[in-house]
């Protein structure tokens, strides 16, 4: 996947997207996987994407 365009269409209206699309385009590296649209939808990218948490066990990917 293509993670940096998919990321920045993803992270476009987070109220911090510098900080939105690292987090997106590591999940995406790992997981291969951007889910569609500016929120939500992130059981689309299966439990690679859903699983991944920081280190104060909240979802990392956006």
């Amino acid at each position: 996947a293509d993670c940096a365009p998919l990321c920045t269409g993803r992270c476009k209206l987070h109220s911090r997207p510098n900080r939105c699309n690292r987090a997106c385009v590591s999940c995406c590296s790992k997981c291969k996987c951007v889910p569609p649209g500016t929120y939500g939808n992130r059981e689309q990218c299966g439990t690679c994407y859903t699983g991944l948490t920081t280190k104060f066990n909240q979802p990392k990917c956006p």
